[in-house]
């Protein structure tokens, strides 16, 4: 059980840097439950730090 929750958290995790790569908004977060949302939230900064930084175009 511990590992199916935290591979959907990482789903989601990896799925908010994706979006946050492709200059997504914060707003388009897909997922309604706290902890996906907030993995998606950390995902997405983590992307936009990366761009800011330069590490994408």
């Amino acid at each position: 059980m511990k590992r199916q929750k935290r591979d959907r958290l990482e789903r989601a995790q990896k799925s908010g840097y994706q979006a946050g790569i492709n200059g997504r908004s914060s707003e388009n977060c897909p997922y309604q439950a706290v902890d996906a949302k907030t993995q998606w939230l950390g995902g997405w900064r983590e992307a936009r730090e990366d761009v800011h930084s330069g590490l994408y175009k």
